[in-house]
């Protein structure tokens, strides 16, 4: 038995190996998925495992931060000209929604202006943790044993944090054109063990920071009916490649979204229907969501939202076998990815609280329903909106 371990692996019990000075988040990602230690006699393989698997995390995490639904692009306070009255009065009596969009328009003149800030630490991936040191890579074992002798496993703590700016203008009674710009800090702390017959040593350790633009996007909202049975009105967005993805701040190309919005707003409460495509960036979509907002208060509303999503180009991930091949009886697993298209399903709650005149303080959590993609324990979010009319 030993001189058939000894003909997989030589165990070199060495100091860790150290990061080699990074250019960029991607290069400190691909370090740590390429710095193997398990003799698999395969190279071509291995580095198409490793790339594979490093792509299933880069991807994930720039759909989490480039293609994730934005913030709303009405704000708290929208106003109509009632006709019998002959003045301009606000149009709800709650203060919107989070991030499902409400089909009514802001009102001709009324100007927005409004910030979020969130920070995200990434625990997940497609239900495997990824801070405790289980998320095995690559392995050796023998047929006729019941695992794997050689193993190697990755660990990391990954943080995003995100300052996102947006402004929007009602042009007509019925259009309205906004930007959002985002700000992003994205933290990677990594390291590679290898555990050989229940000796374990460090194989790699790489960490790095990168913060700037992520990619901005530019929206437009027009309302086809208002009336008081509902409101319809079709929504366009346009983002911009301005973030840098080697770096993990971007997707690298332009994308768009086209979307239809359905309202109802009776009094105190308010019903919202989203639907649409996405297209170009790192992945088309189909997405639905829904909200529903209470006017708890003259100063409060409390809303509830869920976001389906469809991604086309999100892999997951699985451990593959295949023979060793130069040693009998011993298999190898190495990380492949899975079949494309991926469903993500998104839940949020919060509130909203006019703290002065037009101004709107918001905090609420999300939460994923399910474990696809990269996932956090929760993500709260603090939002204020200033109003202008």
């Amino acid at each position: 038995m030993m001189m058939r371990i000894a003909s997989v692996v030589v165990a070199v019990l060495v100091a860790a190996t150290p990061a080699a000075a990074q250019d960029t988040l991607g290069d400190v990602l691909t370090f740590l998925m390429t710095n193997q230690a398990v003799q698999t006699g395969d190279f071509e393989r291995d580095r198409a495992a490793a790339q594979a698997a490093r792509d299933v995390i880069a991807r994930a995490l720039l759909i989490n931060l480039t293609s994730a639904p934005i913030a709303a692009s009405s704000g708290g306070f929208l106003y109509r000209l009632n006709s019998e009255l002959g003045t301009v009065q606000r149009a709800s009596e709650t203060f919107g929604t989070l991030f499902v969009e409400r089909a009514l328009p802001s009102g001709a003149g009324n100007v927005l202006f409004g910030a979020t800030a969130t920070t995200t630490s990434y625990r997940r991936l497609d239900g495997v943790d990824l801070d405790d040191g289980s998320f095995l890579t690559v392995a050796n074992q023998f047929r006729d044993e019941a695992r794997p002798f050689d193993t190697e496993t990755l660990s990391m703590q990954l943080r995003a944090s995100t300052l996102t700016m947006f402004a929007s203008a009602g042009v007509t009674d019925s259009l309205d054109l906004g930007v959002v710009v985002p700000i992003v800090q994205v933290d990677l702390d990594g390291e590679r063990v290898n555990v050989y017959r229940g000796s374990s040593f460090v194989q790699a350790r790489a960490n790095g920071t990168a913060s700037g633009l992520a990619d901005i996007a530019l929206r437009a909202k027009y309302a086809l009916v208002q009336s008081h049975a509902g409101n319809l009105a079709a929504v366009g967005e346009l983002r911009l490649p301005t973030g840098d993805d080697k770096n993990l701040l971007g997707a690298g190309s332009t994308s768009w979204r086209a979307m239809a919005v359905a309202s109802i707003e009776r009094g105190a409460a308010s019903l919202h229907a989203n639907g649409g495509i996405a297209r170009g960036g790192l992945s088309n979509e189909t997405f639905f969501s829904g909200a529903v907002s209470v006017a708890v208060h003259r100063r409060a509303t409390i809303t509830g939202e869920v976001i389906w999503r469809d991604v086309t180009d999100l892999h997951g991930f699985v451990l593959a076998s295949a023979p060793h091949p130069t040693v009998a009886g011993v298999d190898t697993f190495r990380l492949t990815n899975d079949v494309e298209g991926t469903t993500l399903f998104t839940g949020i709650s919060g509130v909203k609280w006019n703290i002065a005149e037009t101004l709107v303080l918001g905090g609420h959590v999300l939460w994923s329903m399910n474990d696809r993609g990269l996932t956090a324990r929760l993500t709260p979010t603090v939002a204020l909106e200033y109003s202008i009319r």
